[in-house]
């Protein structure tokens, strides 16, 4: 299936789209398969085997305990943090895993065969399950069932033998979509032909496969997903999870902004972004439930920026709600068009290129949905998407413990004001400038190539090893 704004916006749990939402969303997958063969009865034992980035950084971002949940057959766009926080500890307690929902298992975190030094040749993030039957004359189990995938960011999944035939089948889709576009000129070149906005190519595109209302009820449902994020964030206090004693700072920030700010003067505007990027990324270090946007890791930066263009773009503060929730839709949709070409040409993995592909791919997008809603032509959006990747380019991974708190938490702040002057630079040209957007695509995903496996997502490299933990 063409990738869309709903494959680039998905709910799902923290702390990471490639660590967490696409090993649990793997994990379901091969649950299911089991059901479906008709083996689940017969399965005796389980292997599980992490590889590159998922076994080097598997236990700061939860990746272990994902696979546990997937495996049970929970979908990350589904579970709910206290079911997440319940089925974890009765696994703990009880030292049984309920595959598929109907076969326990003495299986745990603990089992898990982790190779965080070998890379498949496919993607840094591989994961491999196999279920066993009973033993043989032999004495060797049977097996019954094995499958490889790779968490290629954004919580998309790849299976190990059908990626020529996923591309295939994206291709095919592509073909059925009234504009499609796989470069930013393409896009360009279609708005040109047919008059229309960003957001309105995007539309169309995704009215290939959905009527307008459930495009438009499904965009203003992540943005409240979004908004619920940054509330649940707002309720929490102390310190965050996993052993750096990184203090929670968005309650102690909005307490002080509602006093500081009683008029909502604009003179704050930095402060309230900043305070939304925050939230939203403390939640989703806490396991929280967020939106991919296009990754968790950088899952802050979109809703700060979407805050900035509800709150503070000019005209805002006579807009009705429905005048409010057109700019949702069109945001997100200028925004999703933008991230198709990130992942089509380049790609959205930390693992793989660093946090430019999470980090400087959300800014990018963010600014071009910004320039978009606050009147910039294609040309402007398009120049707007560029400059902010522009100045992402090289950013690498590094989180300290394996944990997307230092340096991720603060990044996705930064990248939020990056995004809001990278449009507003935009919208004060003509379109007209010396980098393509391609180009620094292209830039972004060659960079990625040549960077060491130490500054991507290994916890091997920068902070990670010239910090000290505790």
């Amino acid at each position: 299936m063409a990738v869309g704004v709903f494959e680039l916006f998905s709910v799902g749990i923290g702390p990471s789209s490639s660590h967490t939402v696409g090993p649990m969303r793997a994990g379901a997958v091969f649950a299911r398969e089991l059901h479906e063969k008709g083996i689940l009865e017969r399965v005796a034992s389980l292997r599980v085997d992490l590889y590159g980035s998922l076994a080097a950084t598997g236990h700061g971002h939860g990746t272990f305990t994902a696979v546990l949940l997937g495996l049970e057959g929970f979908e990350p766009e589904e579970i709910l943090p206290h079911e997440v926080e319940e089925r974890l500890a009765a696994i703990d307690e009880t030292g049984k895993l309920n595959l598929a929902g109907g076969a326990l298992l003495e299986y745990g975190v603990k089992d898990m065969v982790l190779h965080p030094l070998t890379v498949l040749p496919r993607h840094t993030n591989g994961m491999k399950f196999q279920v066993f039957g009973a033993d043989d004359a032999e004495g060797s189990p049977e097996l019954l069932h094995e499958a490889t995938f790779f968490s290629v960011g954004g919580g998309f999944i790849v299976r190990e033998g059908e990626e020529d035939s996923a591309q295939e089948e994206l291709d095919a889709s592509k073909k059925e979509l009234p504009f499609p576009f796989r470069t930013a000129a393409e896009l360009l070149g279609r708005c040109s032909s047919k008059g229309l906005s960003i957001s309105d190519i995007m539309l169309v595109n995704e009215k290939a496969s959905r009527s307008e209302d459930e495009i438009r009820d499904g965009l203003l449902h992540i943005w409240a997903v979004m908004e619920g994020c940054v509330e649940s964030s707002l309720k929490r206090e102390g310190l965050l999870p996993g052993g750096l004693k990184v203090r929670r700072r968005a309650p102690d920030w909005h307490e002080r902004l509602l006093k500081e700010d009683k008029d909502r003067d604009p003179k704050y505007w930095q402060e309230w972004v900043n305070l939304i990027a925050l939230a939203v990324n403390e939640e989703n270090a806490s396991g929280g439930r967020v939106v991919t946007a296009p990754t968790n890791g950088a899952a802050g930066i979109i809703p700060a920026v979407l805050y900035y263009a509800l709150n503070y773009a000019p005209g805002m503060d006579k807009a009705t709600q429905e005048d409010k929730d057109d700019v949702v839709v069109k945001f997100l949709l200028a925004a999703g068009a933008v991230g198709v070409l990130y992942k089509e040409q380049a790609s959205i993995s930390g693992a793989e290129v660093g946090c430019q592909g999470e980090v400087g791919s959300a800014s990018s997008m963010a600014a071009a949905g910004l320039a978009e809603v606050m009147g910039g032509t294609p040309a402007q959006v398009e120049n707007a998407a560029e400059i902010a990747m522009e100045h992402n380019l090289g950013l690498t991974c590094d989180p300290i413990g394996g944990l997307v708190q230092v340096p991720c938490i603060e990044r996705n702040a930064i990248a939020a004001a990056k995004a809001i002057n990278a449009a507003k630079m935009a919208l004060w040209g003509d379109g007209t400038h010396r980098v393509s957007l391609d180009e620094v695509i292209v830039t972004m995903r060659e960079t990625g190539k040549d960077m060491s496996h130490k500054y991507k997502e290994t916890a091997m490299g920068g902070l990670a090893v010239n910090v000290v933990e505790c």
